[in-house]
């Protein structure tokens, strides 16, 4: 908590944001304020321990897109592509179940997460865009990497082909870049609002099913995923014919600039703005009883 909050505006936090029910759900407040210490313990980690969590994600994350790949080369052989595209976007939880449990550092997962203390006056504004890029960069070295490695061993080992990366690729950029922000949006609403069904969760099997279920979603749609879309469209770009660098590039600004919209404003500022309204609450209750208090010694 910032220095310049009161000892009564504390004690108020703790009091809407108790939680010691644990057959029930956690509180809508001690998700918040458990959202904020973790958002915290980040901003105080090494620069290097942050890259190499951020690298580690960006590597895990590409096995959703390898599985998804190598299903859609499979069913493409034997129903229509568009069909294919479907049944193969079913595994696209993979890679975001071993971040999300394996607690990697994800750019969209951690979005609206990190901005939380800075919404708060905790932290400044430019430490978190610092942590911001760092995230960035390790997620889209780490995804570079493996898009190079692993996406050639699959092609090697006969498992899609290029035409198999270009198709896919072209599933991902074939709109208008106000569309692709669009669901980038979306995508970065969904992936915040997982981060806060995870952090509800009190044991590992809930949170799997809730990553399987926001996830899943995000890959039946065909929503914008910068980190994943990341991998998707280096692939064609590495292995393919029809991607070029430019197109690349303004593919992942307008999807990183869509996600980190979502994730911000759609959940953090939101949710936050209603835990502000629920302490506001609180402290009239509170004043109202002393003055009833007050009232009576009199």
């Amino acid at each position: 908590m910032p220095e310049e909050i009161s000892d009564e505006d504390k004690e108020t936090i703790k009091k809407v944001a108790s939680d010691d029910n644990l057959s029930q759900a956690k509180s809508y407040a001690s998700i918040l304020v458990e959202q904020v210490i973790h958002a915290k313990e980040t901003f105080e980690r090494s620069l290097g321990s942050l890259f190499t969590s951020a690298f580690t994600a960006g590597l895990e994350i590409g096995i959703s897109f390898f599985m998804i790949l190598s299903a859609f080369a499979l069913f493409n052989d034997v129903i229509p592509s568009r069909y294919a595209m479907v049944l193969s976007s079913l595994l696209y939880p993979i890679g975001f179940i071993i971040v999300v449990i394996g607690q990697s550092l994800l750019f969209t997962e951690q979005t609206s997460l990190l901005s939380l203390p800075v919404l708060n006056k905790i932290e400044p504004l430019h430490k978190l865009l610092r942590l911001w890029g760092i995230v960035i960069a390790g997620n889209i070295v780490g995804g570079c990497i493996f898009a190079a490695l692993m996406i050639g061993l699959g092609l090697h080992m006969h498992l899609f082909t290029d035409h198999a990366i270009d198709v896919y690729a072209e599933h991902i950029l074939g709109f208008e870049w106000w569309v692709i922000f669009g669901s980038a949006v979306l995508a970065g609403w969904m992936m915040g609002v997982a981060a806060w069904l995870v952090t509800s969760a009190r044991d590992t099997l809930s949170r799997i099913v809730l990553v399987t279920l926001i996830t899943g979603s995000i890959g039946f749609l065909g929503l914008h995923h910068s980190i994943v879309g990341n991998i998707e469209v280096f692939s064609a770009l590495l292995y393919g014919n029809t991607v070029s660098l430019w197109r690349y590039l303004v593919f992942l600004v307008v999807v990183l600039v869509g996600n980190t919209v979502g994730g911000v404003v759609f959940v953090a500022v939101l949710k936050n703005r209603t835990f502000l309204f629920e302490i506001e609450k609180v402290k009239e209750q509170a004043a109202e009883a002393r003055a009833k208090m007050d009232r009576r010694r009199f």
